[in-house]
């Protein structure tokens, strides 16, 4: 250790000796090690954090799996089916996020409710603060209104009193009496919004309800593997299906995941192809600093000698420089650390906190909290980046240590300049490593220029309808007030009528809906068509207002719009897309027909009566800007039988869209408060359209950032290292060079020698690069949208540009050589 610290202290005396030389070192360390640190601390947060749930690792989610695919959640009796299976599972939980009007107060707000049927606190080891939780009793249909608040929401609302408890509170019309308060720490990370109020879910064991109604999470008996679970939740499925055939396809059975591995979803991938591309960037770095510390071990060509000369032995010679090596890598561990924290906080600062209360939420990354809040120092961040700096000093440490060690002692003593054997043709180490860098950097650049293709392609895409002069805002209608669908289309008339009353409002309509962010679909029959299963198919649902299509700028290809006859006792109607159309009706008329929609989902569904096609409408990209666009359906909201209305403003709130002539966020004070004046409920989540587009693209846009972000990096270093290996060629050839010239080369020739051999390096490295490339694109293939792997252009493009910019690191030192004075450089040994 004494000798350690001895080493430790003459690497800093050299430091302070050539600070140009360390600067340059623990800048572009800091830069390989702070990258890799800003996307670990990702993946920490997502992948490798515990859950907030007792046993974790036993903790699975349920799930409907159709051929392969596999979608959380499930029906009331698919709860109670599961929840019935004690040998295999014990804590199962039933729960779902609402949207609820806390109102009674001067300032009405709409808050996020979570729904949990009894054994849930338990499952996720929730802790009260105040009061208590539910019973199975309370849990019953009509068993009563209670909830339990938030530590937030008691703290903020009702100033942190003991005297809540018991106290009535009003939520969507309805008087709630408080049962308790939840500790401050508990956060389930089950829902998008992090929930105000919790309620008992309450569900009816005697619903026949279909649909994924709720999701449900248990844990699994201790010896009861996933393999095993899974086993023998197909025999169950096989015996409810044979049962029940109407409510379980012939090719959906029942399975479960870790509830892991549903949070993260379809992030890993993305994750783990960053985490590895962001490893070359650090491999680069490595590479640069390796060459920097072999120019810096020729010029100690001499010291290294004469300290062998008395005495020092090759170990200890290559100890003092592999620790000269670990203080430069700790010190640019240390200030990567900081600089990869900030940098991916400052980028996620800008990533939209999109939470969905649908099921298909594709848009966040999860766990990492609002504009990535989650995402802080803890012991594995700072494990891995301690690691990755010592791991990285002797990576670019060790050969540069072992070639001054190799020192020719009796060679350098004889040789005054203490620069022998430091040619061009002996610096192969050298040039092996610019190759090396050349190839990492082609390949990020690659897989850089292909997501930001997709990223252009993506934003090219016609959706189909206009997102410029739109504006979103949502209104929670959920409660016994709203059940009626009289009561609502009143709402919604009333509130377009105001809003048409504001200067420079084009159009106006609510629905249940936005396009890119909210989907729903329902099954449908052709009214008079055979049938080969229960359902003709499968198609998109909305229900909307009148200028909904003038709003959202969707043409009316055939038929007509609703318009304001379209009320309960008038015919049912229903508008069908291009798609629809062409799928279902290839050789007919659409218009001829009517339509029974989703009569196989649920039984509130049986009521609404069969609607004729009036109009088909273009075509819109609803689910998302990669995806073409699906069959769909339109019925006016008006003509909505209460069940139903009842059923869909319990599950989302309504979306109010506004076209306008100018910039939408003018208008939207004045829309909140004439909603607000007009229903008492409050307006949350007001976007424009064009806000929302964006959105539903970000994860995308992240990649790309991050992907072009790594590949400029990448470029610098490696132009910083091809112009350092021949800058300091020219330098160690000085002496040639002077006698190439006084022997009567031309500038000419002496300037193309150099290019000719830094070029030769760089385009081994591209040749290298573009074959490593091939398997690289295939890797990230999923993730486009608009171009192929092996697009030609960018296959093309980049080599050039990364020759160009070689060329021009090349091309300075080749200039240098030029102007040579022949007797200086004569001199010049």
């Amino acid at each position: 250790m004494r000798g350690f610290l001895a080493e430790l202290k003459q690497s800093l005396r050299m430091f302070r000796q050539s600070p140009g030389f360390t600067i340059a070192v623990v800048a572009t360390l800091s830069i390989g090690i702070g990258a890799n640190t800003a996307i670990f601390s990702i993946v920490n947060t997502v992948l490798l954090k515990p859950l907030k749930v007792p046993d974790a690792d036993h903790v699975v989610e349920f799930m409907l799996t159709t051929r392969g695919n596999s979608f959380p959640g499930g029906a009331p009796q698919h709860y109670f089916l599961w929840r019935d299976q004690a040998r295999l599972f014990q804590e199962v939980s039933a729960y779902r996020l609402e949207l609820m009007n806390l109102t009674g107060g001067s300032d009405p707000e709409q808050i996020p409710a979570a729904r949990i049927t009894v054994n849930f606190f338990n499952l996720f080891g929730a802790q009260l603060l105040k009061g208590r939780s539910f019973t199975a009793e309370e849990d019953r249909p009509g068993a009563g209104r209670l909830l339990i608040l938030s530590y937030g929401l008691w703290k903020r609302r009702f100033g942190g009193e003991d005297s809540v408890i018991g106290r009535s509170v009003s939520l969507n019309g309805s008087s709630y009496v408080v049962i308790g308060v939840l500790g401050p720490s508990f956060n389930s990370e089950q829902f998008d919004q992090q929930p105000q109020v919790w309620l008992p879910f309450q569900i009816d064991s005697n619903s026949t309800e279909g649909g994924c109604y709720c999701r449900v999470a248990g844990r699994l008996r201790g010896g009861i593997s996933l393999t095993t679970a899974n086993l023998q939740l197909q025999v169950v499925a096989d015996q409810y299906r044979r049962s029940f055939p109407k409510l379980l396809g012939p090719k959906t059975t029942f399975t479960v995941k870790s509830l892991r591995d549903v949070m993260v979803g379809d992030v890993r991938p993305s994750l783990e192809v960053l985490f590895g591309a962001v490893g070359f960037v650090l491999l680069i770095a490595c590479t640069n600093v390796a060459n920097l510390l072999l120019v810096r071990a020729t010029s100690r060509r001499r010291e290294m000698a004469v300290r062998m000369a008395v005495g020092a032995a090759r170990g200890r010679i290559m100890r003092q420089l592999l620790t000269e090596s670990l203080a430069l890598s700790l010190a640019g561990g240390a200030l990567g650390l900081g600089l990869g924290l900030g940098g991916i906080r400052s980028l996620l600062a800008f990533y939209p906190s999109n939470p969905l209360l649908a099921p298909l939420n594709v848009v966040n990354i999860p766990r990492i909290g609002e504009q990535g809040s989650a995402i802080a120092l803890d012991w594995r961040v700072l494990a891995f980046t301690v690691s990755a700096s010592v791991v990285t000093g002797i990576m670019f440490g060790f050969i540069p240590a072992l070639s001054a060690s190799r020192t020719d002692l009796n060679g350098v003593l004889k040789d005054s300049s203490g620069r022998s054997g430091t040619g061009f043709h002996q610096g192969k180490t050298r040039s092996l490593l610019v190759m090396t860098e050349v190839a990492l950097a082609l390949i990020l650049l690659i897989g850089a220029a292909l997501l930001i293709r997709t990223s252009l392609a993506l934003r090219a895409v016609n959706p189909g309808f206009a997102t410029q002069n739109i504006l979103i805002m949502q209104m929670s209608l959920a409660g016994t007030h709203f059940e009626k669908t009289t009561e609502v289309d009143r709402v919604v008339r009333d509130g377009v009528e105001q809003i048409h009353s504001l200067p420079g409002v084009v159009a106006a309509a609510s629905s249940c809906c936005v396009p890119l962010e909210t989907v729903w679909g329902l099954t449908f029959v052709v009214a008079g068509r055979p049938l080969n299963g229960p359902f003709h198919g499968y198609a998109g649902w909305t229900f909307i207002s009148p200028e909904y299509f003038e709003a959202f700028g969707i043409p009316v290809l055939r038929g007509r719009a609703f318009n304001a006859g379209d009320v309960a006792g008038a015919p049912g109607v229903v508008i069908i897309n291009q798609a629809m159309a062409r799928q279902f009706w290839p050789h007919g008329d659409p218009l001829n027909d009517r339509l029974i929609i989703g009569r196989a989902i649920r039984p509130e569904y049986n009521q609404d009566p069969p609607r004729q096609i009036i109009g088909i409408v273009g075509d819109i990209r609803d689910t998302g800007l990669k995806l073409n666009p699906r069959p769909a359906m339109y019925v006016p909201i008006a003509q909505l039988p209460d069940s139903i209305n009842a059923l869909n403003l319990r599950l989302l709130p309504v979306a109010w869209i506004v076209r306008s002539t100018g910039d939408p966020h003018a208008l939207a004070p004045q829309i909140k408060e004439r909603l607000r004046q007009g229903t008492g409920l409050p307006v949350t989540r007001v976007r424009s359209m064009e806000e929302v587009a964006s959105e539903s693209i970000a994860r995308t846009q992240l990649n790309m950032v991050l992907m072009t972000v790594f590949g400029a990096v990448a470029l610098l270093l490696a132009a910083l290292g091809t112009y350092a290996l021949m800058a300091y060629s020219v330098q160690q050839r000085t002496h040639e060079m002077g006698i190439r010239m006084a022997l009567g080369a031309k500038a000419s020739d002496v300037r193309n020698i150099i290019v000719f051999q830094g070029m030769r390096l760089t385009v081994i490295g591209v040749v290298i690069g573009l074959t490593a490339a091939f398997g690289f694109s295939r890797l990230i293939q999923s993730f486009l949208f608009g171009v192929k792997a092996l697009d030609p252009a960018v296959f093309a493009a980049i080599p050039l540009l990364l020759s160009a910019v070689a060329l021009s690191a090349v091309w300075l030192p080749a200039r240098r050589a030029t102007r040579v004075d022949p007797a200086d450089a004569l001199r010049y040994e």
